[in-house]
């Protein structure tokens, strides 16, 4: 086979193999939480408040690296006024106020998960908030559960 023949075919397979290959994006599906993995955080970091206390507790929720962070899913706990007691993704925002948080649109979306949770109600809020992961602005549901004086939440970005 002559050279420009061989260059030809090589270029051909690799066109063809290209085609072939599945879309690859920055980031897949499997780079993201789910609705059903953010209601079994918040319950695993429920669990855990209940096995080591919260004090102890809260540090490891607020561990970027620990066990209570997975991907773009990450717990944040609040007492029943709203102030951060725990953020796995910004230590900065502990002892800060959630009811006073707004999203991109003006949603009071902080205030409506201490409003709800402190009438014992456990669900979902939504919002738009910055993706750890992408770094965009995206709409946003956060499940919360009220618990021992305490509202712990983990919000899953909807894509």
């Amino acid at each position: 086979m002559s050279f420009l023949r061989t260059l030809a075919f090589s270029a051909a397979l690799a066109f063809t193999a290209l085609l072939s290959t599945p879309d690859l994006t920055p980031a897949q599906a499997s780079d993201f939480g789910t609705k059903d993995e953010a209601v079994a955080l918040v319950k695993k970091g429920i669990e855990h408040i209940k096995a080591v206390g919260p004090e102890k507790a809260f540090s490891d929720f607020s561990d970027k690296g620990g066990a209570f962070v997975d991907r773009d899913l990450y717990l944040i706990v609040t007492d029943k006024t709203g102030t951060r007691v725990a953020h796995g993704q910004n230590a900065k925002l502990i002892g800060k106020n959630i009811a006073e948080s707004v999203d991109v649109d003006g949603k009071p979306y902080g205030k409506e998960i201490v409003s709800k949770a402190n009438a014992g109600q456990t669900g979902w809020v939504d919002y738009k908030f910055s993706d750890p992961v992408t770094k965009k602005v995206l709409p946003k549901e956060s499940y919360f559960e009220p618990h021992a004086g305490y509202i712990v939440y983990c919000g899953v970005y909807t894509r």
